[in-house]
């Protein structure tokens, strides 16, 4: 079942680059916080590196001017998801998670199967707005699509 606004965000550790490899829970990421959490398919994939990402870190400032902690996961592991960072000058505090084995795009529903392409279990395009945990919008793209989980259509349309 996916996720729905008013749901508490499932706890579920994730994997990130800082000193070395650390692991850190949802609660630590979400609790206590606004947080806005989006999910690409892939690092380093065409929509993902040339529009979804490149557009939050276009617009992280505008982001953090309203208390918003921006997050970016993906089913990579958190050497890639280090190296897609680097490579598009993403600033300091946007942060780039490692949902390795899918276990929090599984836990929100929000998985698909990418097996047809090689890719397997992935996190669907979506991006998440929870406040201290909790969801309270929640933007889920169609297949193939990436029209409502954007930074510009996110910032446009956060309550």
């Amino acid at each position: 079942m996916t996720i729905q606004t008013g749901d508490r965000i499932p706890e579920v550790v994730l994997k990130r680059i800082r000193n070395g490899v650390e692991s850190v829970d949802t609660p630590t990421l979400f609790e206590g916080r606004k947080v806005l959490l989006f999910a690409v398919p892939g690092a380093f994939t065409p929509t993902c590196s040339e529009k979804h990402l490149p557009g939050f870190i276009a617009r992280f400032e505008d982001f953090r001017n309203r208390g918003i902690e921006v997050v970016c996961m993906a089913v990579n592991d958190p050497f890639v998801m280090q190296a897609w960072g680097k490579s598009l000058d993403a600033p300091e505090g946007l942060q780039l998670v490692s949902d390795g084995n899918a276990d929090l795009a599984r836990a929100l529903g929000l998985e698909m199967d990418a097996s047809g392409y090689g890719m397997g279990i992935r996190a669907r395009r979506f991006a998440l707005y929870a406040e201290d945990g909790v969801v309270r919008q929640l933007f889920v793209e169609a297949p193939g699509e990436f029209k409502v989980s954007s930074a510009d259509y996110v910032l446009e349309h956060l309550d």
